[in-house]
Parts: structure tokens; C-alpha cells; sequence
């Protein structure tokens, strides 16, 4: 039951996300739509591909779609009167983050993987969606920027998994996790905390 209100709560976060992201590109609300639901339902789309789990969550579910495209469509009208769009839209991108990196690693566990693909599938749904909002909004995908961004997923899975694994219960794992998880990305953002970048040097042309 507290994941099934987790999810509800990631997806509208996603959607809302993927909203705001497609009105700041100047899409009509068909697009803002679209990449509304892409980016809530993506990344748990491509779990589910590479696990095997059959038939896909909103396939079996039809209902999420209704739900994201009212979300979606509830933020495309709402949007206008926030004054900090940026922060609403990295807020809420930090949610769906967390929470869906503890979905999918709940349900690679369910599933019977090993601990190393239980948390890699927890990362693969939580940056996934927003990888194909990225791309669909003609933008470097956040994920391959210097933010701290797929370590904030990989850390969330890694706590969540190694809780359970000391004793802790579902739920105050789960909690815990999701807590832990988005105040390290929101201190992430707030100090600008980047992994290393390597570039090469090119010698001078002649």
C-alpha cells in the first residue's frame, strides 16, 4: 500500500516535471501531454523491458495514463502562477528521482534479481523518464551533466537495499531511503555539488 501511494506521488511529481519542462520549450498541450507521460512512465517502461515483466505497468494499468495526463495538464495551467518555475521543476524532478529509484529496486526484488541489479534497476527507473523528457525537449539530458543526478538514484537504491538487508522494515527502509535520497539531491543543487570532469587536451593547429 505505501509504495502503491509512492508511485501515485512519483508519477505526478514526473508528469508535472515533464510539463513544465515541454511549456519552457514552448510546446502546444498536446506535446506538454506527451512528455508529461513519457517522463513519468519511461523509466519503469525500460525496467520492465529489461527484466522481463510483462505486460508493462500502465499496459496492465491503463489507468496511470489518465492520471499522468491530468497531471500534466494540471501543471500546464498551474505553472503560470508559480513564480519560481525552475525550483518547482527541480523539486519535483528530485521527488520522482528518489521515489522511483526505490520503486524499481522494489520491483527488481520481487522479481528475484541479484542485489547489483535490484539497485541498477532502481537507477534505470529513476532516470530514465527524465532522459526521454530531456531528449524529447531537444536539451543535454540532466543525467550526463556534471549534477549530481544518477549517484543521487544509485545511493538511494544502495540505502534502500542495504537497510532491509540489516533488519530494517519495508516501510521505515523505504522511508528512510526516500528521505535520505532527496535531501542529498536537494543539497546537491543548493551547493552545487558535480562529479569530476575529464577532458582532454587538444594539441594547438598549425
Amino acid at each position: 500500500m505505501l509504495l502503491q501511494v509512492i508511485y501515485l506521488v512519483a508519477i505526478t511529481a514526473e508528469a508535472a516535471s515533464g510539463a513544465i519542462m515541454g511549456m519552457r520549450r514552448r510546446m502546444d498541450l498536446f506535446g506538454v501531454c506527451v512528455v508529461g507521460t513519457v517522463t513519468a512512465l519511461g523509466g519503469g517502461s525500460i525496467r520492465d523491458v529489461l527484466l522481463g515483466h510483462y505486460p508493462l505497468g500502465w499496459v496492465a494499468h491503463p489507468e496511470y495514463l489518465f492520471f499522468t495526463v491530468g497531471a500534466a495538464l494540471a501543471a500546464a495551467f498551474l505553472v503560470r502562477y508559480m513564480h519560481r518555475v525552475r525550483m518547482a521543476f527541480l523539486l519535483l524532478d528530485a521527488l520522482g528521482l528518489v521515489a522511483f529509484a526505490v520503486i524499481g529496486c522494489d520491483v527488481a526484488e520481487a522479481a528475484g534479481a541479484h542485489p547489483a541489479i535490484v539497485v541498477l534497476m532502481g537507477m534505470v527507473t529513476g532516470i530514465c523518464g527524465g532522459l526521454l523528457r530531456d531528449i524529447l525537449c531537444n536539451q543535454v539530458p540532466l543525467v550526463l551533466r556534471r549534477d549530481l543526478y544518477a549517484s543521487v538514484a544509485l545511493a538511494t537504491g544502495t540505502l534502500y537495499v542495504l537497510l532491509q538487508r540489516y533488519g530494517i522494515g519495508h516501510d521505515h527502509a523505504t522511508a528512510i531511503a526516500l528521505v535520505t535520497g532527496f535531501l542529498f539531491r536537494m543539497v546537491a543543487i543548493r551547493w552545487s555539488l558535480t562529479l569530476p570532469v575529464f577532458t582532454t587536451r587538444t594539441p594547438p593547429e598549425h
